[in-house]
């Protein structure tokens, strides 16, 4: 996963370079992208480098560079990067390939216009959650943290769905200048929702997630921590562990997955989708 980052950390760097020079490269929106996208490299580069499980306080280091507490703040800068990315290109996408079949239609209309901040404002929610998780050992919370990103990208499915179909008019597979990035990008959003929300809903949220934290509210173990000493213990406590059993195919999973699909969606999206009148399919 290093070796992979460092790459895409090169790509990335590239990439926010020949943004910066695009004839629209000052725009907000390119602006925003070009950040967003750097943020999120660069957070996954030291992740990936410093790898740490919250719940358990697990670090490959020993160091406070391993810190939970450090690597979760990272996290929310990262995380509303991630959800920011794919919000603000659907909403451009709506800008640039508008709809134009449902003017009388107000509720789709405002569903349109809305859904992509509902993603923003889940992922949002979701880091309070999963900041609260990490000190108080509460399952719970990180239970609730994963079911607000489940409920983030359902909320944007249909309008991927939608946006995908508008991509494509009547199943149309020809060339349209100016449409090719946004193109890309309408596939490359649906697929990413159905495979996350597929994933979310039949393995990650009952199996992982809430099957665990219902018995810890049954059992009380592991205890939840709730004075003070928590926060210093989440910020100091590094458990070294190099141990597949104490990771586990989960974790291994998510992190295989989060350090290089989503890193490379990332660098995509960082280029900001858009219609320009040079693109081509």
């Amino acid at each position: 996963m290093v070796f992979v980052n460092i790459c895409s950390t090169i790509i990335c760097i590239k990439l926010f370079r020949d943004s910066a020079k695009a004839p629209d490269g000052q725009s907000r929106y390119v602006c925003y992208m070009r950040f967003m996208g750097l943020a999120f490299t660069l957070v996954a580069m030291y992740r990936a480098v410093f790898v740490s499980r919250y719940l358990y306080q697990y670090g490959w280091f020993d160091t406070i560079a391993n810190s939970s507490v450090i690597i979760r703040s990272f996290a929310w800068v990262a995380e509303l990067s991630f959800a920011g990315l794919i919000a603000f290109a659907m909403l451009r996408f709506n800008k640039d390939v508008p709809q134009n079949n449902h003017r009388n239609s107000y509720l789709l209309s405002q569903y349109e216009r809305h859904a992509p901040w509902a993603l923003i404002t889940c992922i949002f929610l979701a880091q309070f959650f999963a900041t609260g998780g990490l000190i108080t050992k509460s399952r719970l919370l990180f239970a609730i943290e994963e079911t607000l990103w489940g409920l983030g990208f359902l909320s944007i499915l249909p309008l991927a769905i939608i946006q995908v179909c508008r991509a494509f008019p009547g199943g149309q597979k020809s060339k349209s200048p100016g449409l090719g990035m946004l193109r890309t990008f309408s596939v490359i959003n649906v697929g990413w929702c159905l495979i996350y929300c597929t994933y979310a809903l039949i393995y990650h949220l009952p199996t992982e997630y809430w099957a665990t934290a219902l018995a810890q509210l049954e059992t009380g173990i592991p205890p939840i921590k709730t004075n003070i000493s928590a926060i210093i213990d989440a910020f100091y406590i590094v458990n070294v562990s190099h141990t597949y059993a104490d990771w586990g195919f989960g974790f291994v999973l998510w992190h295989s997955a989060y350090f290089s699909v989503c890193v490379w969606l990332a660098l995509f999206l960082m280029r900001a989708p858009r219609y320009r009148q040079c693109d081509q399919d």
